[in-house]
């Protein structure tokens, strides 16, 4: 099996090593670009805690500031490697999504003890804005990075699919699954997806990538990296 990893270039490299420590290929093409906003340190005066709600962020903030000293809550376990990876000492994965963080923090912190900082881009998934202020909690979202969506598939990946050498795609996020699919489109190749299976993450992964012609759609039992690989990997 032969698949094409859609996440930026360290995290599909990562993954791509892991894969081929199973016996599978794969091909990277990042659907993003992650750019770092350049700045003088985030202020963290009053922060009890960071919100992490991707890897992408743990790697920006680490950029940005020195500390490490914060508890750090992620939205799931890559997040939370991530977080480990930066020297976090305190982390706590949600295993799930932005409602599970929500559900974590609410549980694990209190609102008296300072505000939550959420490292994050311009974009986000879910509104963990408005479910930590339903709870009483002080909130910041510092927007520390951007990522941009690639303008097209690329010759080598363009031809790879044309030809049916790539059996099954790998989607991460609902944004990564609607820019494949507008990929595809433009490209003129919506019909070769009747030849790929698509792995999503999550539900929402699976209903942002709909509306191509895929032969198959698998989703992970949770939206967490273990059941994820036993997704790619199968039994």
């Amino acid at each position: 099996m032969r698949l094409l990893l859609t996440r930026p270039q360290p995290d599909s490299e990562k993954l791509a090593r892991d894969l081929t420590a199973c016996g599978i290929s794969s091909i990277i093409e990042p659907l993003l670009n992650i750019i770092v906003h350049e700045g003088p340190p985030l202020d963290t005066t009053g922060v009890a805690a960071l919100a992490f709600t991707s890897a992408n962020g743990v790697q920006a903030f680490a950029e940005r500031s020195s500390r490490r000293d914060l508890p750090v809550y992620a939205v799931g376990d890559a997040t939370a490697r991530a977080a480990h990876a930066a020297a976090f000492k305190d982390v706590q994965s949600a295993m799930g999504d932005v409602d599970d963080l929500a559900r974590l923090l609410t549980r694990a912190m209190s609102p008296e003890a300072g505000a939550i900082l959420h490292p994050a881009a311009s974009q986000v998934a879910g509104d963990l804005a408005r479910r930590l202020a339903d709870a009483g909690f002080a909130y910041r979202r510092e927007v520390i990075y951007k990522s941009e969506k690639v303008s097209a598939l690329s010759p080598e990946t363009r031809a790879a699919i044309a030809c049916g050498e790539i059996d099954g795609v790998v989607l991460m996020s609902p944004r990564t699954g609607q820019i494949f699919k507008e990929l595809m489109i433009r490209a003129g190749l919506a019909d070769r997806a009747a030849d790929m299976t698509v792995f999503c993450l999550s539900p929402a992964v699976a209903v942002a990538a709909d509306g191509l012609p895929w032969c198959n759609i698998q989703t992970a039992a949770r939206p967490e990296q273990d059941a994820f690989m036993a997704l790619l990997t199968g039994p």
